[in-house]
């Protein structure tokens, strides 16, 4: 059982950053892929990007690619989502979530464990 909180969202303008957090509870968090997700208002939960156990490999959404850098630190039990350049398409709850497995995985069936999400709003 992994619980998972995130942290670190809030209004930012157009153009600036903003460095989500998540927080994983458990002794084997470096047995999970982690991902990030996101949901804006009457949309579905859109991948936005997925780091290996080990954090040596790691995979973006063609939406964010360039902008947003994944990271993890096995050592804090956390994994983290820096976001720059945001536009307010990037405006939505963000998740973070968990998968035992060693593959980069982009589809949210797969991921077994979910934080409630943090709220990120872009302004234009």
């Amino acid at each position: 059982q992994v619980q998972l909180v995130e942290s670190g969202g809030g209004l930012v303008q157009a153009g600036g950053s903003l460095r989500l957090s998540c927080a994983a509870s458990g002794r084997t968090f470096s047995s999970y892929t982690m991902g990030w997700f996101r949901q804006a208002p009457g949309k579905e939960r859109d991948f936005v990007a997925a780091i290996s156990r080990s954090g040596a490999n790691t995979y973006y959404a063609d939406s964010v690619k360039g902008r947003f850098t994944i990271s993890r630190d096995n050592s804090r039990n956390s994994v983290f989502l820096e976001m720059n350049s945001l536009k307010p398409e990037d405006t939505a709850v963000y998740y973070c979530a968990a998968v035992m497995t060693g593959a980069l995985v982009t589809t949210k069936e797969r991921y077994d464990y979910w934080g409630q999400g943090t709220q990120v709003t872009v302004s234009s």
